[in-house]
């Protein structure tokens, strides 16, 4: 009996094995379709995973969402702040290229071969009074520098105004738009004759210089140039003021007035130079009538 039960468990293991391997083989084969109970089990751990993976997705998404509005920000003070910087570098370039620019015509003006009558000297503006009514710069030149009173002051573009006082190291400049009455420059447009008169102030409505004084007969166009003449025996001929934009007939119909454009930015004023008369520019003619006036 011990023989044959011997070769009944071998055979049923083999037939183990023979299931076993059938089953593993069907398995693994690519066209076999899930039994119903595979179908059930895959589908609830499906829903299971599904119903736990959302809000952990969402919460993650929550978090990292957190943390790239952190870096944005963070970010977008790091650009402001080079914003800042690059304007203000915007700016500060900008002026120093005015500077150059005013240095470098300033420059152009000194080796200008018509300006061998006039005696140069640079200056820097370091002040400017506040009050409307009397326009006043001040210089970082004085007596010390050969500044004197009743100078003109101009900029590369042009007249400016003239040296009020002076100090031994400062000095302080009257300029064309202050209201002052005394503040008279005597001044012609250059056509084919010159046409003589009087630079007295500013109009504040249009910040047009007053070109006053002129013979009714005269024939003024809009465009002449506005020079200093040189009569009075204190300013050089032929110093640019302006330009005429327009004139019309006095309120009482006796001369002339021209509203003239000032040639020099009379707001932004930075380095200027002060011109000194040449000795020939002192041999000129000098009206008896205006000797008083500049």
């Amino acid at each position: 009996m011990a023989p044959f039960f011997s070769n009944k468990r071998l055979i049923v293991l083999l037939v183990c094995i023979i299931v076993l391997v059938a089953l593993i083989g069907y398995s693994m084969s690519d066209k076999r379709s899930m039994s119903l109970p595979e179908q059930v089990v895959n589908d609830s751990v499906g829903w299971v995973q599904s119903a736990f993976s959302r809000p952990a997705h969402f919460v993650a998404g929550f978090f990292e969402n957190i943390n790239d509005m952190r870096t944005i920000y963070e970010e977008n003070k790091i650009l402001k702040s080079h914003l800042d910087d690059y304007a203000s570098l915007q700016v500060e370039l900008s002026e120093l290229r005015r500077h150059n620019e005013e240095l470098q015509d300033s420059l152009d003006l000194r080796e200008d071969p018509d300006l061998y009558d006039y005696s140069i000297r640079s200056a820097l503006v370091i002040s400017r009074s506040p009050d409307r009514w009397t326009e006043y710069i001040g210089l970082n030149k004085g007596s010390q520098h050969g500044v004197e009173a009743d100078m003109a002051v101009m900029t590369s573009q042009g007249l400016i105004g003239k040296v009020q006082s002076v100090s031994q190291f400062t000095s302080t400049v009257q300029l064309l738009s202050d209201q002052d009455r005394a503040n008279r420059i005597s001044a012609m447009a250059n056509g084919d004759d010159p046409i003589y008169g009087f630079i007295e102030g500013i109009n504040e409505e249009t910040g047009y210089l007053q070109f006053t004084k002129i013979d009714i007969d005269e024939d003024l166009e809009e465009g002449m140039t506005v020079v200093t003449s040189g009569l009075g025996g204190v300013f050089p001929s032929e110093l640019v003021i302006g330009e005429i934009v327009e004139y019309e007939t006095d309120e009482f119909g006796l001369t002339q007035q021209a509203s003239v454009k000032p040639s020099a930015d009379l707001d932004q004023l930075n380095y200027v130079m002060v011109i000194e008369r040449g000795a020939a520019q002192l041999e000129s003619e000098i009206d008896p009538e205006n000797e008083e006036d500049n």
